[in-house]
């Protein structure tokens, strides 16, 4: 298999998944400006809008979407017990991806925009604020946001990360902010996220950040 993946994007879940599960996956860096990929391809031709995980199985069927390619490398290798199997618990772990995906996700991206206005950036921050406030109700009393550990906490993992250069501080909400410092410790988040930091700040290289920038955003994301 191979993962279209961007460093420090939400594909970051999928990265620790397949650690988690100890795949063999090839990952193919996306620069998130140009779309380019690291060998100079044109992830354009790859996947027409651009985005951010696809996986590639090895006859050539494409997968996009985080959700999707989650659950289906949870499927794929059951022995890592990264989804459950009962029907009901199937659908809260789908009902946290979408969750995450809607509610958080999407208003954290609109904070990390450039284009995006005053405005917009208002509203967005609303969002993000009750829906943290959300899962820092659901998370009190317990570590995982199912009875135990699956692709939801990964895929929250990664989005909350961005939270750390948007200027939202998970310190006001305890159960979220040690929920993420026990994904961080989890060694599959650790060593993506060390992983493609490092690629993030080489990114920012090739796009004219200065060595202070990269040392403040490296600082940021802890």
């Amino acid at each position: 298999m191979k993962l279209y993946f961007a460093p420090l994007a939400c594909s970051l879940a999928t990265r620790c998944a397949v650690y988690e599960a100890g795949a063999d996956v090839t990952f193919v860096e996306v620069d998130s400006k140009t779309k380019r990929t690291a060998e100079g391809a044109d992830y354009l031709d790859i996947h027409g809008l651009g985005l951010v995980p696809l996986l590639e199985l090895d006859d050539g069927r494409r997968l996009a979407e985080n959700a999707a390619i989650l659950q289906f490398i949870a499927d794929a290798f059951p022995a890592a017990l990264l989804a459950p199997t009962d029907r009901w618990d199937r659908a809260r772990l789908q009902q946290w991806l979408s969750f995450v995906g809607s509610e958080l996700h999407k208003p954290l991206a609109t904070l990390l925009d450039p284009a995006a206005g005053a405005d917009r950036k208002a509203h967005a921050r609303g969002r993000v604020e009750v829906a943290i406030a959300w899962i820092a109700d659901q998370l009190a009393g317990r570590e995982f946001l199912l009875e135990r550990f699956s692709v939801a906490d990964l895929y929250l993992f990664a989005v909350l990360n961005w939270c750390a250069v948007t200027g939202v501080d998970l310190g006001r909400w305890p159960a979220v902010a040690s929920f993420q410092k026990r994904m961080r410790q989890r060694p599959s988040c650790a060593r993506a996220f060390a992983e493609e930091r490092e690629l993030y700040a080489a990114e920012l290289q090739r796009h004219g950040a200065t060595p202070e920038m990269i040392a403040a955003l490296r600082q940021a994301a802890g």
